[in-house]
């Protein structure tokens, strides 16, 4: 799964590095994206957990048939739901853009790449929810390997389609998202041909589960999502304070966030892996391997960050040469990545308590959690480090309000863990 995820995110990364050798102006057209791409995601994800820790806690029950019921309803209710939301963030682009900070010239290179990129999310969303049932019911073999074959088509497509081939001067920026949709779209296919090959999925009695599940899965899913949705929330108000600074740090900052994803390829793994599991034990009412899992994936989230995070540091301007030809893009991105990927350790702990909270029955607290991440620690910390130090300020606030959400999670979840026996009666 750990190679599945580490692919998906660089193809992101790559493609980001390809769009930054068009030039300052579509790298950073680019980035004003990533909040409102993650908000597509946000809500794919919070509908992914709650039908994931659903689906794990009927199987672990053993209540087969009422899995396959939940299956269907996924499928159906969540691709319905992610294409009215590309319908509205198409609506109402030009204005969303124009809030976040782009000015008239960006707005239309956005508006080229957009409608395509919409199209992506939304097979994205679809290739999600499958990979979902599949981690539901033990296999994250299959997602990880489609992961990687999605990644190697879109790496073949991306400079096909944005620089051309031949007499073909290609698209630009409009061929980068055009290619995650011939790489998705052939993902989809596969995944459709394998999940009909098996009996996860069911035509029958699906609105009496619809009204039985609504309650359980409103409860898990709506706090979810809430909580997946406060990151884009965050990543729009930390672009509008980087837009005030100019162009150049916006391209930085793109890069950065997708350097980000890619660097904490382990921890996204792990967060989506892991719940299954955990729903699996909460429904046996096996707390002693919670725990166990529990204190098993923190471990390697820390130590795992933590080397990556100094290595990187070390290696940053390199880095930075390698994923933009602009000498001053290079600058501010190896400022990032010596302050940022260390503190990436106390946010993958962070990201796996809020995770496990899902998957064990305590959303609000999950999102209580996430919520108090972004806007308690990291974006004040964020907004008085870019008034006090400018980019370099923004920088190490940032870093500042990693390591602070990283010990509020630990604490909460020791909290949430306490007086918990090693063995009770299953739940529900």
């Amino acid at each position: 799964m750990a190679i599945g995820v580490l692919a998906l995110l660089g193809f992101q990364l790559v493609d980001s590095a390809f769009i930054a050798r068009l030039g300052t102006a579509p790298l950073a057209a680019l980035s004003f994206t990533f909040p409102l791409s993650f908000l597509i995601i946000g809500i794919q994800v919070g509908l992914g957990i709650a039908i994931a820790a659903l689906i794990s806690r009927a199987l672990g029950a053993g209540e087969n048939a009422r899995a396959r019921r939940l299956s269907s309803l996924v499928m159906m209710i969540g691709g319905v739901t992610i294409a009215l939301l590309g319908v509205l963030l198409w609506a109402f682009h030009v204005s969303l853009f124009r809030l976040l900070g782009a000015d008239t010239a960006t707005l239309g290179l956005i508006g080229d790449y957009w409608a395509p990129q919409l199209l992506a999310a939304w097979l994205g969303a679809l290739l999600y929810f499958g990979y979902s049932l599949f981690r539901a019911h033990g296999d994250t073999r299959l997602p990880g390997k489609m992961m990687v074959l999605s990644s190697l088509i879109n790496l073949v497509m991306d400079p096909i389609l944005i620089f051309g081939m031949g007499d073909w001067q290609g698209m630009g920026l409009p061929g980068a998202a055009w290619a995650t949709v011939i790489a998705f779209s052939s993902g989809l296919l596969i995944v459709g041909l394998k999940l009909n090959r098996t009996d996860w999925l069911t035509r029958h009695q699906l609105w009496p589960e619809f009204l039985r599940s609504a309650g359980p899965f409103t409860g898990i899913a709506g706090p979810a999502m809430v909580s997946q949705l406060m990151p884009p929330l965050a990543a729009m108000l930390a672009i509008y304070v980087v837009a005030g600074l100019g162009e150049t740090y916006v391209a930085a900052w793109g890069l950065a966030s997708r350097l980000e994803t890619l660097s904490l390829m382990v921890i996204l793994a792990m967060t989506m892996s892991l719940p299954p599991w955990l729903g699996r034990c909460y429904g046996a009412g096996d707390w002693m391997q919670i725990k166990r899992l529990l204190y098993l994936a923190l471990k390697v989230a820390v130590v795992w960050q933590l080397a990556l995070g100094t290595l990187m540091a070390v290696l940053a301007p390199w880095v930075a040469l390698a994923l933009s030809g602009n000498p001053d893009v290079q600058s501010e991105l190896a400022l990032l990545i010596r302050f940022l990927l260390p503190s990436y350790a106390a946010l993958g702990v962070c990201m796996l308590v809020v995770s496990a909270g899902n998957a064990l029955g305590w959303p609000l607290r999950a999102m209580l959690l996430s919520a108090a991440r972004l806007f308690i620690c990291y974006l004040p910390c964020l907004w008085v480090g870019a008034q006090l130090g400018g980019f370099a300020g923004l920088a190490l606030g940032a870093a500042i309000g990693n390591l602070f959400a990283g010990l509020m999670a630990w604490r909460v979840l020791m909290t949430m863990l306490s007086g918990k026996p090693q063995q009770v009666e299953p739940q529900a």
